[in-house]
């Protein structure tokens, strides 16, 4: 069984129960679905939201009956889950200053996509510190298998405690559709942690790694396309363009250069 186009769905019907009268049927491929619900407003308002779908042109799981995005919403991972998968796939290929980058990168994706205002949340040194160093390094388990490091070594109570939070509070890669998620994720990563803006070169290489996390979420069907496609978004503007009273005009480089050559050295 899989997902097809062989879709019908008829109207409403009721039944004898008093906790649920009414009763949505549909077909898809040769597997009949239905649900029950307590009142007919609620009945016609999920056929309406699969009959949307069908007319989008989705295709329908034969399995659970669902639509496409619903499927791929329910089974979807969360975004920490994925990235630390992400990490571990990375790690054999990548060289020792390319693994750090990834973590740092994956980092603050990760703190920017977790659910903003929960309490008990660890700080913001705390998080990043437990993802770097912990959910994004990698190491051999028992039986040789690459594996992220809390896995293998225990962390310290405060990091392992804040792995747990970034665990039960990350958003869902489905949830990236959403433009103005994957826009936090691009604002948490256009700024030092400082706050102050970073430089165009930094952004581009956190922004790189953040864009193959999202391929890699194409490529496991979490996601339907890569969503910074469809983003027109430009980090904010820094201050980091070269200040042209500090540079030697072309006389002063010539015998800068004349006298460097004088001195012998």
């Amino acid at each position: 069984m899989g997902l097809t186009y062989d879709v019908r769905i008829w109207g409403i019907r009721s039944r004898e129960s008093k906790s649920a009268p009414f009763q949505l049927r549909w077909r898809v491929g040769e597997e009949r679905h239905q649900q029950p619900f307590r009142t007919k407003t609620q009945a016609d308002g999920r056929r309406s939201q699969l009959m949307a779908a069908l007319r989008e042109g989705q295709q329908f799981d034969e399995t659970t009956g669902l639509p496409a995005d619903e499927l791929r919403e329910k089974n979807s991972p969360t975004w920490y889950t994925h990235s630390c998968d992400y990490a571990v796939m990375k790690w054999p290929a990548a060289a020792g200053k390319q693994r750090a980058s990834i973590a740092e990168s994956l980092a603050v994706v990760t703190g920017a996509l977790t659910q903003q205002g929960k309490r008990g949340g660890p700080a913001p040194d705390v998080l990043r510190r437990a993802l770097q160093q912990w959910a994004y390094q990698c190491r051999r388990d028992d039986a040789g298998e690459l594996v992220n490091r809390w896995r293998v070594d225990a962390p310290p109570a405060a990091e392992a405690a804040a792995l747990e939070w970034a665990a039960k509070h990350s958003l869902k890669v489905a949830d990236l559709a959403d433009a103005a998620k994957t826009r936090r994720a691009l604002t948490a990563l256009s700024l030092r942690l400082d706050k102050q803006p970073a430089a165009e070169n930094t952004f581009r290489r956190k922004r790189a790694v953040f864009s193959n996390a999202l391929r890699f979420a194409v490529e496991r069907g979490a996601l339907v396309g890569n969503p910074l496609d469809r983003i027109d978004w430009n980090p904010p503007p820094t201050d980091d363009e070269v200040d042209f009273q500090y540079v030697p005009s072309p006389q002063q480089a010539r015998a800068l250069l004349r006298g460097t050559a004088e001195d012998g050295h």
